[in-house]
């Protein structure tokens, strides 16, 4: 299970993200405290406060994910 933190700065980068997300044929979660929901819903993905840092929870390989994730860290460290 990968873990790696990530903020969705406006509306936009809430949707690119489930774009993403849904390219994925693995299950991708997505953490704000002890909030959880699918990171493939866009109403799961607005119903959450895009000022935190987010949690996003996966367990597979996909390129544009991963690029999506390093383009959202914003200076956020990785979590190990």
């Amino acid at each position: 299970m990968k873990e790696r933190k990530i903020r969705l700065k406006s509306v936009e980068d809430a949707k690119n993200f489930v774009k993403v997300t849904t390219g994925c044929d693995f299950d991708v979660d997505l953490y704000d405290n002890s909030i959880v929901i699918d990171a493939k819903s866009i109403l799961g993905v607005l119903s959450l406060d895009l000022r935190h840092v987010l949690v996003v929870s996966y367990n597979g390989e996909n390129e544009e994910l991963e690029a999506f994730l390093d383009d959202h860290m914003n200076g956020i460290e990785k979590i190990a």
